[in-house]
């Protein structure tokens, strides 16, 4: 079987299983779990084959006519370059954990065959952005894993949070995907093509008339779908869905699509320097925002979304320098130990009964209840936090290397402003990572108090994958001289300096945070916390519902606990009461564009009723009073017509011989 053949097999095999489940959900409920989890499964296989195949060396591309257009054709195109076949490899892996780790996390939800068949077709969408040569081809998946965020997210859509996530999910992301169809369509307009291969031809050749204006309007796109500020805001609140669906996220599809996008096309984006010095800007906010936002969340999940946006705004940052293959290389690292945390999250969630940071400081013996969350959990933490030598290490060095070349003139592709700014906030946040990583794995598994209940071992199927994917966590930053093929053939090894300094950094973040929290740590018995533990002997997903819901009940908000025994509330100082509501962005777009928004709706509501409606009912009354009055003549009386006919008749004349003798006299 032939590459492309092979190749074409990996989106349509979980599309084929995502059909089959819901045909298959109510009458034969027996065969929903093996199509979930085996198409998958089979899909990541082909993809590891295809990567082998591949090899790193030259592009393998197919194309066959989808439909003539008259213009600008559309193809049916495959573009299988070492970076395509990589991705796919971690959508596949992720996705299978992912899909396995669902059959004893929501084992009795009675929604689980319509939730695995959208994995399944979440999982398929992403692989088709990944291996299409063909931008419009690549806007269906893009476009079929926002509406299947939709509804995953909204999963428990019983409880408003997941409700009102789910909607705000898809609005904030439609709101990015309008000007990046847009810049889409004009891309195509300048080069003449869909095709990505054609696209860069175009633009290698100087065929691009608008760059600026075209890199701009992509970016809005890749900001709402990838959660970079200004449109990240939805990522927060999309923890309100299941914790397998949160790691399908943030490790493996939605999130990683912008950045992958823009790694695909990103000559034409360094085909604009004003666009590059934004896309750094938006990274270094991005950055910088989300560690201090992660810092003060007392949600588990909602620290590991913050965390995810920043690390995002790291690969955002890699592209705004012009280094694509350090962009990549940290996607692939980033979703492994993105996806440990978030299934891990789900592990720890179902043991304390609870969701709060603030609870779970004041259980003892968490690490001893559930130890493969506990150990796995701590080395994705350290590769979150960027410490040697877990993967987290080597693909945020790459990221930093990259901004410090960019900086001090080694390296042209982009404006040294551009290299100075990813690589100053690129340290900061280095500080940040640390701090919170600290804060969260303390609260978590090194509180004190009564014992957490005991719920008995956690199901193999939970957590087996978390050692399955702690394995590329701890191992696939040492690959870096194996897979250089893969990443355009430069090397992405850590430099001394950049390494000594970050790292630096990192450990004192880590280690202030410590100092913190032994510093507080006195103060946890003093204020009492609200009673958020729920059904301890639940499933998994029924007690991360209830415990969402009893987080909000309890505290007044998903985001905050008022526990003074928070290392985040000595750490931020002042500045955590801006930090926990993700610095008041929710309430200016409330104010700027909601309401405004809602006021214009209601307006044009009160036409509608009051003003276009009257003329409608007004003239539908004129109507039937001309009707009433002609009923009335309508007597069935034929001496009664004949009469009023007559009358007619003379009055017609009298007024013909009136009007001739008027005008003859004239």
């Amino acid at each position: 079987m032939t590459t492309t053949t092979l190749a074409v097999l990996v989106p349509l095999l979980p599309f084929l299983g995502a059909a089959a489940g819901l045909l298959l959900g109510r009458t034969a409920p027996g065969f929903v779990r093996p199509l979930a989890v085996l198409p998958t499964l089979v899909a990541a296989v082909i993809a590891a084959v295809v990567a082998a195949r591949q090899g790193g060396g030259r592009a393998i591309d197919a194309s066959t006519q989808l439909t003539p257009t008259g213009s600008v054709p559309i193809d049916l195109a495959l573009h299988l370059d070492g970076f395509a076949v990589l991705v796919a490899v971690l959508v596949g892996l992720v996705a299978t954990c992912v899909q396995i780790y669902s059959t004893a996390y929501l084992k009795d939800d009675a929604r689980y065959p319509s939730y695995a068949a959208l994995v399944s077709l979440f999982t398929s969408a992403m692989l088709l952005v990944v291996y299409s040569g063909d931008l419009m081809v690549l806007l269906v998946g893009w476009e079929i894993m926002g509406i299947c965020s939709y509804f995953l997210v909204g999963h428990y859509w019983e409880t408003p949070e997941a409700r009102a996530a789910s909607l705000k999910a898809f609005l904030v992301t439609k709101l990015g995907d309008v000007p990046f169809l847009i810049g889409l369509f004009a891309l195509a307009a300048d080069t003449g093509t869909f095709r990505i291969t054609g696209i860069l031809a175009a633009v290698t050749n100087g065929g691009l008339d608008h760059p600026t204006l075209i890199a701009l309007l992509l970016l809005a796109g890749v900001a709402g779908k990838s959660a970079q500020f200004p449109l990240h805001t939805w990522l927060p609140d999309a923890m309100a869905g299941p914790t397998p669906v949160s790691a399908l996220i943030h490790a493996a599809t939605m999130v990683a699509a912008g950045i992958y996008f823009v790694a695909r096309l990103l000559p034409v984006f360094a085909s604009s320097g004003a666009a590059l010095v934004v896309l750094a800007v938006m990274a270094a906010v991005t950055m910088i925002g989300s560690g201090l936002a992660a810092l003060a969340q007392d949600d588990i999940k909602r620290v590991l979304a913050y965390s995810t946006i920043g690390q995002l705004g790291y690969m955002s940052g890699a592209l705004a320098v012009g280094d694509r293959g350090a962009a990549v290389f940290h996607l692939l690292s980033h979703g492994a130990f993105k996806a440990v945390l978030f299934l891990a999250a789900g592990v720890v969630i179902h043991a304390a009964g609870t969701n709060s940071l603030a609870a779970m400081s004041r259980m003892g013996g968490l690490a001893k209840r559930i130890p493969d969350a506990y150990w796995t959990m701590t080395v994705a933490l350290l590769a979150l936090a960027a410490i040697p030598p877990f993967a987290g290490f080597f693909s945020k060095e790459a990221v930093l290397v990259a901004a410090e070349h960019t900086a001090f003139g080694d390296r042209d592709i982009a404006p040294a402003a551009a290299g100075w700014t990813v690589l100053v906030a690129g340290l900061a946040a280095a500080v940040l990572t640390a701090a919170y990583a600290t804060r969260l794995w303390l609260l978590t598994f090194r509180g004190r108090g009564p014992e957490a209940p005991d719920h008995g071992k956690q199901p193999a199927a939970m957590t087996s994958v978390l050692w399955v994917l702690a394995v590329p966590t701890i191992a696939f930053g040492l690959t870096t001289g194996v897979l250089t093929d893969w990443f355009d053939g430069h090397s992405l090894g850590p430099s001394l300096t950049t390494a000594v300094l970050s790292t630096g950094v990192g450990l004192a973040g880590g280690l202030v945070t410590y100092g913190a929290w032994r510093h507080t740590t006195a103060l946890a018995d003093r204020p009492p916390v609200g009673a958020v533990a729920a059904h301890p002997d639940a499933e998994p997903a029924l007690v991360e519902a209830e415990a969402i819901t009893s987080h909000t009940a309890a505290y007044g908000t998903i985001a905050d606990a008022p526990d003074p025994s928070d290392p985040g509330r000595l750490l931020l100082g002042p500045l955590h009461r801006h930090a926990v509501t993700g610095f008041h962005l929710d309430a200016l777009y409330t104010a700027v564009f909601v309401r405004p928004v809602g006021a214009a709706a209601r307006l044009v509501r009160f036409l509608d009723r009051e003003v276009v409606d009257t003329y409608v009912r007004g003239s539908g009354s004129i109507a039937r009073g001309l009707g009433t009055l002609i009923r009335r003549a309508q007597t069935g009386n034929v001496q009664t017509y004949l009469g009023a006919l007559l009358a007619g008749t003379l009055v017609l004349a009298i007024a013909a011989v009136v009007f001739a003798n008027v005008y003859a006299g004239a």
